[in-house]
């Protein structure tokens, strides 16, 4: 969600800001612009929509400059126009943010009370104003930055350029990530390193309340209270940087097909020597009494896979909760509780904000990310990666199947370690997971049969998804995913619960996809498969072989999968859950890489 990039450098700016922004289309945006500084000139460009309309009008409107911010903006207060579009200028100052500026009316009317008015919808634009507010007053660039920083509330990661200041710019972060990269003699600021890898591999976080006075050869890092710190500097992955398509038409395509390859990854990084192995093995699950889940979205359903896991093989309660809804409630965390935050990015501010709750409270912080220098990742006890590399489509893949994978180890570990599996049960539980790669392998042969039936659902309005057990959160991804990229509306029930009310939904026209692999819970899901028959709904039932054979006849199409271990099967049906999201976006000419309205990075509440 919103992306950030700066540059003090010795080459043209504009080029390299605007192959910066490229590497952050991933995280969701409506507008893009850029700012320069030019023989002490500022200057900006901007523009509504993808960023080909930016590099259009930079073609006819040039914009020169060795030192320059960009940004891709994803529209909270305010529409996504020109107007409200980043960087926002005000005299001497633009400024590009991410964030919410929880205090900007407050703000507002103290402008106001100075006569100074606003041009903008945005709370962004207060912060041009209150530096050039404070500059008019005669503080230095450096001091009217401070100050307007020690007076913003809420969450921000930002990046202040001046005019008459060809070496000079000023960034801070709290409550969203902010990287400044290393070069030589040259300065880079990004939201992340993914922005700034063609560049540098060298890289400084800043802290939460961190602010940095950045020139080409100087780089002044401040905490909240103002005083000079040291940050460290980390060599970074370029290679697992790199953003490319690879001939697939869309990124989320390639990353359904990288699947094998970054499961075998997790499983070569935790499984050694016949066990699993876990940084540092501080997490000793003989001593905890509950695990609290919490994430958000695709993560979410992450986790309440692995909480069927968890009760059903190591014995282990869980509780799991969305984190909007987690850090709000309050809820008491007693002795003996691990709090465990899955995301993606590691930065999701709702996640995060229910992780700090629990600081203090659970005896341990744990958390599953894919981005290892994330905050969420730092500021846990015990940081697993899910080593997925980078994932650009906004509708998560291969950073779920890695997610399950991740929990599914950790659920053998607590297990293994609370004497719930003997040690011939944890070996086949392994070996089955060893077997999981190939399966998917399989499993994505049947795309061109999930292409044909996506022609056929791309005509439906409303579809719905059915599963028992621990196929019941993998129909409610299903269903996620098919409404995040096709806009078809979708919902998932437990299927025991369809006579309860949704199956008044069912009709002739409502595909109901019907996720069935043939395990302990088959026969009541069929059972009601059948309900949903005997009133004309059109079933796409989703088995294997043998569980095809003993449904009978009737459904409307039958998707095959291989067969495997129960345990596996929502890693496993993950595939056909994706392709058929997938291939009706495609079928219905949706962006399905940038979905409308959504990010891939909410780092906003």
């Amino acid at each position: 969600m919103c992306g950030i990039v700066g540059v003090l450098g010795n080459h043209e700016a504009a080029p390299i800001l605007v192959e910066a922004l490229k590497r952050l289309e991933y995280r969701g945006y409506d507008s893009a612009g850029i700012a320069t500084v030019n023989h002490g000139a500022l200057d900006r460009r901007r523009a509504v929509g993808k960023l080909v309309n930016l590099s259009d009008r930079l073609v006819h409107e040039p914009l020169a400059g060795k030192a320059g911010i960009g940004h891709t903006r994803w529209a909270t207060h305010g529409a996504a126009t020109e107007g409200n579009a980043h960087p926002h200028r005000a005299g001497q100052v633009a400024v590009v943010h991410n964030g919410i500026i929880e205090n900007f009316r407050e703000l507002r009317e103290f402008l106001a009370e100075q006569g100074i008015g606003y041009e903008t919808d945005t709370d962004t634009e207060t912060i041009a104003l209150m530096v050039q507010y404070h500059l008019s007053q005669g503080l230095s660039p450096r001091e009217a930055a401070a100050t307007t920083i020690a007076g913003l509330e809420g969450a921000y990661a930002l990046c202040l350029l001046f005019e008459g200041e060809d070496d000079l710019m000023i960034a801070a972060r709290k409550g969203s990530p902010l990287a400044i990269g290393h070069g030589k003699g040259e300065v880079y600021v990004g939201s992340d390193a993914i922005a700034l890898a063609p560049w540098t591999n060298q890289i400084t976080y800043l802290d939460e309340g961190d602010w940095a006075i950045l020139t080409r050869n100087s780089i002044d890092i401040r905490d909240a209270s103002g005083q000079q710190v040291q940050r460290d500097m980390r060599v970074v992955n370029v290679d697992a940087a790199r953003i490319d398509k690879g001939g697939y038409k869309h990124f989320m395509a390639k990353e359904i097909a990288e699947q094998p390859t970054v499961l075998t990854e997790v499983l070569g990084h935790y499984v050694r020597d016949g066990g699993i192995s876990l940084p540092g093995e501080t997490l000793d699950f003989t001593k905890v009494q509950r695990l609290t889940m919490v994430a958000c979205g695709t993560a979410f359903y992450a986790c309440y896979v692995a909480k069927y896991w968890f009760e059903q093989i190591a014995g282990l309660p869980v509780e799991i909760d969305v984190a909007s809804e987690f850090r709000y409630r309050e809820p008491p965390i007693t002795a003996g509780t691990v709090a465990l935050f899955v995301s993606q990015s590691g930065e999701t501010a709702d996640t995060l904000a229910a992780l700090r709750y629990c600081k203090g409270r659970a005896d341990a912080i744990v958390s599953v990310v894919n981005v290892r220098e994330s905050s969420i990742a730092r500021e846990s006890d015990l940081a697993l990666p899910i080593l997925a590399g980078v994932e650009v489509g906004v509708a998560s893949t291969k950073a779920f199947t890695n997610q399950l994978m991740t929990l599914a180890l950790l659920v053998l570990k607590a297990a293994q370690q609370r004497g719930t599996l003997t040690a011939e049960a944890l070996a086949a539980r392994l070996e089955a997971l060893r077997s999981l790669p190939g399966l998917v392998n399989t499993a994505l042969t049947i795309d061109a049969r999930c292409e044909a039936l996506a022609v056929k659902l791309a005509e439906a309005r409303d579809i719905l998804f059915l599963g028992r057990g621990q196929m019941y959160p993998l129909a409610l991804e299903g269903a996620l995913k098919l409404k995040e990229i096709s806009y078809i509306h979708a919902e998932a029930y437990a299927s025991g619960e369809l006579k309860h009310g949704p199956i008044a939904l069912v009709d002739k026209h409502v595909p109901v996809i019907v996720m069935a692999p043939r395990d302990g819970l088959f026969d009541k899901t069929i059972s009601n498969m059948q309900e949903v028959m005997a009133r004309g709904g059109r079933v796409l039932l989703v088995t294997d072989k043998k569980g095809a054979a003993e449904a009978g006849d009737g459904v409307w199409e039958t998707l095959i999968m291989p067969e495997t271990d129960p345990f596996l099967a929502p890693i496993l049906y993950a595939v056909p859950a994706q392709m058929l999201a997938y291939y009706t976006a495609v079928a219905k000419g949706t962006d399905v890489d940038q979905p409308r309205n959504l990010a891939k990075s909410v780092t906003v509440e």
